[in-house]
């Protein structure tokens, strides 16, 4: 399975990710071999291509410090099938609630949509070309037919040029305002009773989604004529003609030997299934929950309704702060199951204003460009971005520490004003320097308490 990441080293998969995670050096490294691995696996002879499986991978570490943000842009930059998922939402099979079959379900799910978009813009000049003509067979339909003793009287060209005059004046955006009826599928398919089900068996989570598709499948789509727009109509055309100019069987299967060969799931917070000590109660499905991961983590066959889903490749990213628990309080199966283990460091000074400044998508450009909007230049000074680094370092110390999301509380709170206030601004540039970010936060900083509440 071809992607992105077949043309990358290790260093450059790493030279990727330092364009929007600062520091955590080892746990870009272990992804990046990992995902390099992937690419070896399929150039190596088929006979042992099948018995080289995945490492997957554990990352230890406060929230807020990249974990992750490390996941989702490996998936975007391998265009992977990607889905995070909470192993806290998943309870043991016999509860009410999710099993974990359910990710590779939802996985699934992913995997054919992001397909099934490829397929359609492979498709959409045809789609394009398709959807014309039948715009231009409503707003110019064709004439009735006509008696032969009265043929003679209408030119044969008479249709064909008024139909051309038509698609160049269409294609100027002359008509664009003009309304065409036409037959639109009712957005409302659900003409039949919603049926609930409740199960804690595997797979019937999805049952009643299941069932509702089932029994849509049995009428017709609903169609009815509305008068729209021709713009409107035009676009409308294509989405339908795209969708059945594609393959359906092709996606499915496409999508399932993507999936299966570089699937990618995260599953955070796996500290809070972790059984410090024996416990009754609510806490009793957690070890049960880490039993049910272990086939799936391991790979197995997991049934869908697009058929069966192998997870012996797909590659398994598990993060957890591990502030109570341990590593060591999982099981020991499931310990075994996650070999590289990468303690991610806390973020410093240093880090967050790095965090500010370097990254493609920093919160400080994120700013300047949405106050942009309103013809407000901010103008954020080197002191006032080591103030802003200073203020979420110490509050971290202070209160919890919540990583990098602490530098989004302080800037919005020492952004409010401006925000708020920015479409009625004579001034329309700011300069925000530490004396700024000081009158804006002192308050809050020296009162811990009131730090605690609003940041």
């Amino acid at each position: 399975m071809a992607g992105k990441i077949d043309f990358l080293t290790p260093k450059e998969i790493v030279k990727e990710l330092n364009k929007y995670v600062i520091g955590q050096d080892k746990a870009k490294r272990a992804v990046a071999i990992a995902l390099r691995t992937r690419f070896r696996r399929n150039t190596v002879p088929a006979d042992i291509m099948d018995d080289i499986v995945p490492k997957n991978i554990l990352l230890i570490g406060p929230t807020g410090v990249g974990k992750t943000e490390i996941a989702r842009r490996i998936a975007k930059l391998s265009d992977s099938p990607f889905i995070k998922v909470e192993a806290s939402k998943f309870t043991e099979v016999g509860y009410m609630g999710r099993d974990v079959e359910a990710m590779i379900r939802d996985l699934t799910e992913i995997s054919i949509m992001s397909e099934k978009t490829k397929e359609m813009d492979n498709v959409i000049e045809k789609a394009q070309e398709n959807a014309e003509e039948m715009l231009l067979d409503l707003l110019v339909p064709a004439p009735p037919k006509v008696s032969k003793k009265n043929a003679a009287e209408i030119p044969a060209d008479t249709h064909a040029h008024t139909r051309e005059k038509f698609r160049k004046m269409f294609k100027e955006g002359k008509l664009d305002d003009r309304t065409v009826e036409m037959e639109v599928k009712s957005s409302n398919r659900q003409a039949f009773p919603v049926i609930e089900v409740f199960s804690g068996q595997a797979g019937f989570d999805d049952i009643g989604q299941d069932l509702k598709e089932m029994f849509s499948g049995m009428f017709p789509k609903q169609k009815k004529l509305e008068k729209v727009r021709v713009s409107e109509a035009y676009e409308i055309l294509i989405r339908e003609e795209s969708e059945r100019l594609v393959d359906t069987d092709k996606v499915i299967k496409n999508a399932i030997e993507k999936l299966e060969n570089s699937g990618l799931v995260f599953i955070d917070e796996i500290d809070k299934i972790a059984s410090r000590e024996k416990s009754y109660g609510p806490d009793i499905s957690r070890e049960g929950v880490q039993r049910d991961l272990l086939p799936i983590i391991e790979g197995s066959n997991v049934m869908t309704k697009y058929g069966v889903v192998k997870t012996d490749h797909i590659l398994f990213i598990a993060a957890g702060a591990f502030h109570v628990s341990k590593p060591s309080d999982l099981i020991p199966e499931l310990q075994g199951r996650f070999p590289i283990r990468v303690e991610m460091e806390s973020l410093s000074k240093n880090d967050f204003i790095r965090i500010l400044k370097e990254p493609k998508n920093a919160l400080i450009k994120q700013y300047r460009e949405l106050l942009k909007t309103e013809k407000v230049n901010l103008d954020f000074t080197e002191d006032g971005i080591e103030r802003i680094a200073e203020i979420a370092e110490e509050i971290n110390l202070k209160t919890e520490n919540i990583g990098a999301r602490r530098l989004q509380t302080i800037l919005e709170k020492a952004m409010e004003d401006i925000s708020f206030d920015a479409p009625y601004k004579t001034a329309k540039k700011f300069i925000i320097d530490a004396k700024y970010i000081d009158s804006k936060l002192k308050d809050i900083v020296k009162d811990e308490d009131l730090a605690r509440y609003i940041l």
